[in-house]
């Protein structure tokens, strides 16, 4: 994160019986739109594919990663370039990209209109059917290698992605996605006010090191997992999603369909395993409490 993405608010602090002015600093809340352009150089085509409401910074993978785990682009590959696009009534705020593809590139538009407003905090937002998921993800149906990883080191994960996370620790008011190797390694990390926003950043940034599909790696989620989340990451083929909060019913039966290991309330050295438990070693007392 960058000084673009908290700003400080002069506050009164109320602690017991004492009352200070001090000031706070907060995540930033800013409007970004993604414009989609596409077709023949001689004839190319401007849509509004989406508006969501994002921290600043990182926008290009945000916008990357959005086009692929919405399936409108298949591949990285898709894109000729990403950039900011300044008009007059945004104040000199980077709030408009513009992904530009490759010509001979067909998006694949036919649900971008229930995509148009997303909000931070949005759950389902009319999402198709678990079948239209499926059609789309050139990933969900692969049948990999079952890679395993030890309980305990899952115990760690939450404590090395709290430790890397820049703007939590400044506002506490910020989600966070980790990508980490099945060693417990911390390969990306990426915040945002929107949860999914966060999980989009962290695809767009794996796609920009053509690391897809992401079957050997662990996703891991600062709050709940919703069924938005479990459906991006089966996008990018991740197998093995733990979250430090709770699971809806809806995104443990899409992780269920697709053999993805989610495990929920991954803190103080426990966890909840929903599906697919067979990829988690776990300790020989496993039964004993």
């Amino acid at each position: 994160m960058t000084t673009k993405s908290i700003k400080r608010f002069n506050i009164t602090k109320v602690s017991g019986g004492a009352v200070a002015d001090t000031s706070d600093a907060l995540a930033i809340e800013e409007p970004l739109e993604i414009r989609l352009e596409y077709g023949e150089a001689e004839n190319r085509t401007v849509k509004n594919v989406s508006v969501t409401m994002r921290t600043p910074g990182n926008d290009a993978e945000l916008a990357a990663g959005f086009l692929f785990t919405e399936g409108i682009i298949s591949s990285g590959d898709a894109v000729l370039n990403i950039e900011h696009s300044f008009i007059s009534c945004a104040e000199n705020k980077e709030n408009v990209v513009v992904v530009k593809l490759n010509e001979g590139v067909i998006p694949n538009l036919n649900n971008s209109e229930r995509n148009f407003y997303t909000s931070s905090s949005c759950g389902v937002c009319g999402k198709g059917s678990i079948d239209a998921i499926r059609t789309v993800s050139g990933f969900v149906n692969k049948k990999g290698i079952p890679n395993t990883i030890e309980a305990e080191m899952l115990f760690r994960l939450p404590d090395v992605l709290r430790y890397y996370q820049d703007a939590f620790a400044s506002t506490g008011g910020i989600h966070a996605s980790g990508l980490f190797n099945l060693q417990g390694e911390l390969m990306l990390l990426r915040e945002d006010v929107g949860r999914h926003n966060a999980l989009d950043k962290l695809i767009g940034a794996a796609i920009n090191q053509n690391w897809l599909p992401l079957d050997k790696h662990i996703l891991l989620l600062s709050g709940r997992a919703s069924f938005e989340l479990v459906q991006k990451a089966a996008m990018a083929g991740i197998a093995i999603i733990a979250a430090v909060g709770a699971p809806s019913s809806l995104a443990v039966e899409l992780a269920e369909e697709f053999n993805i290991t989610l495990a929920g309330f991954l803190r103080n050295q426990r966890f909840n395993i929903y599906t697919a438990a067979h990829r988690v070693l776990l300790p020989a007392n496993e039964n004993t409490y």
